[in-house]
């Protein structure tokens, strides 16, 4: 059930990238904020610190990133709409936290403003290496949805969109952005409404005389089970081991793990093209084609506009919603597509997920760049030019 309810701070606002989200999360109703700073997410813990507590909300700094994944996890079974931002070094102390969410299926919100790694990395320059550790970063199957926005205004809007996704499967999400779009600074605008999920919490059997234990992971048609809290009298039971409907441990029953595992993955694959976002610009017919994601898509599609200018037929892709990977809207945006152009800032790790979704029928060219800087247009726009003149000869 979504409402709509009234933003803290409606209007337009010149905002970075990290003040966009904390504003996102306040809109979406974040009432929990758990971190530890960490360059270059610190101003969204730092700016949650006086902005929650002055909105209802709590606020504390913890002792370290996993402290703090799992004190947002606490929260959200206390009934708070939560959230932890962090970076690189934080990101993976909170891949066993992450796992447990998964497994719990914990509604929360989960921060990543990229920089360059691995380990202590590049703590001030952006980097976008952290994409496959967003997707499988925690042991044992799950899915989880990740978004990727390339703007400060998309931060903002997809920002809402995860706490809304968070809420409306019981799963923890992922934002993916950058040490790029946490210090750009750009016209915001802030809706004087905004659409949020209000899940209705499940009634159950007033103080459970017999003892009897809430179906906790008793699920809908669409995979997903009922919203419940504790301290409300269902006698919940939230176990880190695979578990029945009730959440008693399982994991020694080969068929319902196995069942249990297939609807926690199925719950988020199925329901994907309801939060999916992939957003094509001239595509149609081109028979070359830019994809890219996050900070990569503002020199994309600047250098898709030289080209253009230049009388080349070329197109872009930008992927918003970047896991579960969007096949079949791809392939159907691809399908005139003779090469695609895959600029990352990374070593090249969701052009193999390109691949594999053409699967041959189009030539896919990686265009990697690691060590902390963005790509330039020109730098696209020359891919563009040798692939465009290769295809023509």
């Amino acid at each position: 059930m979504r409402i709509s309810v009234t933003p803290p701070r409606p209007g337009t606002w010149i905002l970075d990238g990290n003040q966009a989200c904390v504003e996102g999360a306040l809109s979406a109703g974040c009432s929990f904020f758990a971190g530890y700073p960490i360059t270059p997410a610190s101003e969204i813990l730092e700016m949650m610190s006086y902005r929650l507590p002055d909105s209802g909300g709590a606020f504390i700094q913890m002792e370290d990133e996993l402290a703090s994944i799992n004190a947002t996890i606490g929260a959200a079974w206390g009934g708070a709409i939560a959230m932890t931002a962090t970076s690189g070094p934080g990101f993976s102390l909170m891949q066993e936290g992450i796992g447990y969410a998964a497994v719990t299926e914990t509604p929360c919100v989960i921060v990543n403003v990229q920089r360059g790694g691995p380990a202590t990395g590049q703590p001030t320059s952006a980097s976008q290496q952290d994409v496959m550790q967003a997707r499988y970063g925690s042991h044992g199957d799950y899915e989880i949805p990740v978004f990727a926005p390339s703007t400060t205004q998309e931060t903002f809007d997809v920002t809402v969109r995860a706490f809304n996704t968070a809420i409306q499967y019981r799963t923890p999400v992922v934002i993916l952005t950058d040490a790029t779009i946490a210090r750009t600074r750009e016209k915001v605008r802030i809706p004087d409404q905004v659409w949020v999920e209000k899940t209705p919490r499940q009634p159950g059997p007033p103080g459970n005389p017999a003892g009897e234990v809430f179906r906790l992971f008793s699920p809908d048609d669409r995979g997903v089970p009922p919203s419940a809290v504790f301290g409300e009298g269902k006698n919940l039971l939230v176990e880190g081991q695979l578990h029945d409907e009730a959440g008693v441990r399982a994991g020694h029953l080969h068929d319902a793990s196995a069942a249990f595992i297939h609807r926690l993955t199925r719950k988020i694959l199925d329901n994907a093209h309801e939060f999916e976002d992939v957003q094509p610009f001239h595509t149609e017919g081109s028979s070359v084609v830019v994809l890219s994601y996050g900070s990569s898509v503002r020199p994309s599609l600047e250098a898709v506009e030289m080209a253009q200018t230049n009388g080349v037929d070329v197109g872009c892709i930008k992927i918003v919603s970047l896991w579960p990977f969007p096949d079949l809207t791809l392939k159907r945006l691809l399908k005139d597509a003779r090469l695609i152009i895959v600029p990352e800032m990374n070593s090249g790790r969701i052009c193999r997920e390109v691949s594999r979704v053409v699967a041959g029928t189009a030539k896919v060219v990686s265009l990697p760049k690691i060590g902390g800087e963005l790509h330039t247009p020109r730098e696209i726009l020359a891919e563009i030019d040798k692939g465009a003149s290769s295809h023509a000869g």
